[in-house]
């Protein structure tokens, strides 16, 4: 049955993320209203528009066709009685909206990383200011890591979510199962090697994301300093010499594969690493563990909200390779976002992706 009494509003709904994002939420079987829409107040000229206007390609969804996006008004949220504001903002604007969000008794869900990362050295990259740092630093103990699958009590309760990134939760649900078992000898390192579709990059455009630069091309980047780094170390509680994180181009329009290698702490067999992935993964209806020799593939999860998972052990028992994918614009960013909503809302955790 549809919950009447839940009200969500969205800001930022011009790019990839936002894009799916409102077509989850306008789909979700238990939101009977549907989601405000918000512009942020420098994107003027796309203010008042049509959804459809802007995204065509939601016509014919629920509420879809009469919507438009409005001014953000602090005002008109209450007047709503919105309960979660979802940020699909840069990261600067979601790191001053929030604080104002909860003042005004409104749950918040951040897409961006404004919130995701609790040490100053790994936040650092993105360059963020605070205008009451005493609050700010109130604000980030309480911040949740939305992983569902790492974090789902927490998340419950939370009046803050900061939503993974995409590369990260890739990695991160690839490793947790391993080392929360301690097979992995951490003194050899951890080396992930990821790849992801052009949508990564967002979609305002780049010289990297032109189709004369990304078309029949493979390229890697920002070796030793991409962003999602810190959110690796933390999450896992790893230290920067044991890993190697390294992100690629693929000339596609979206997904990202993340092949890790790993040693581990002895012989290890088969039935150990399938049961280990299995016994984490038991409640967790949106991660698909493969059986071992079964690899997923990038073409199985796009446009799913799943992350799949698979491994490969070497003949002696010692090193493993697992792979692990995802559409980075679902369960790495949008249908991630409303996994945590159902989990703040008291919903099923699935509702709405299955």
């Amino acid at each position: 049955m549809p919950n009447a009494s839940l009200r969500t509003a969205v800001l930022g709904v011009s790019g990839y993320t936002g894009a799916e994002l409102v077509r989850l939420l306008l789909e979700h079987p238990r939101l009977s209203t549907p989601p405000l829409l918000l512009g942020r107040p420098e994107q003027a000229d796309s203010l008042t528009l049509a959804l459809t206007s802007m995204h065509p390609q939601l016509s014919g969804l629920p509420h879809a066709d009469e919507l438009r996006i409005i001014p953000f008004d602090w005002n008109l949220l209450q007047r709503e009685q919105i309960d979660i504001l979802f940020l699909a903002t840069p990261h600067e604007h979601a790191r001053e909206i929030a604080p104002l969000a909860l003042q005004h008794g409104i749950k918040v869900i951040d897409l961006s990383a404004a919130w995701r990362l609790q040490h100053d050295t790994n936040r650092a990259i993105y360059k963020l200011t605070d205008a009451d740092p005493t609050l700010a630093k109130s604000l980030q103990a309480e911040a949740v890591y939305g992983s569902p699958e790492l974090h789902g009590r927490q998340i419950k309760s939370a009046r803050l979510v900061a939503n993974p990134g995409c590369y990260a939760t890739s990695i991160i649900l690839a490793l947790a199962p391993l080392l929360r078992s301690s097979l992995i000898d951490l003194s050899w390192g951890i080396v992930a090697d990821a790849k992801s579709g052009v949508s990564g990059a967002g979609k305002a455009p780049t010289a990297s994301n032109q189709f004369m630069y990304a078309a029949d091309n493979l390229s890697a980047y920002a070796v030793f300093g991409h962003r999602h780094t810190g959110e690796i170390l933390e999450q896992l509680h790893l230290e920067t010499s044991q890993l190697q994180f390294t992100p690629h181009l693929l000339p596609i329009p979206r997904g990202i594969l993340s092949t890790i290698y790993v040693r581990l702490n002895s012989m290890g067999s088969i039935k150990q690493i399938q049961a280990a992935f299995d016994d984490f993964y038991e409640d967790s209806p949106l991660v698909r563990v493969r059986r071992s020799h079964m690899l997923p593939q990038i073409q199985h999860v796009v446009r799913t909200n799943f992350c799949d998972i698979g491994f490969q052990l070497s003949p002696d028992g010692k090193k493993l390779v697992i792979v692990s994918c995802l559409d980075n614009l679902l369960k790495g960013a949008s249908s991630q976002a409303v996994q945590n909503m159902n989990l703040m809302a008291g919903f099923s955790e699935s509702e709405g992706l299955l």
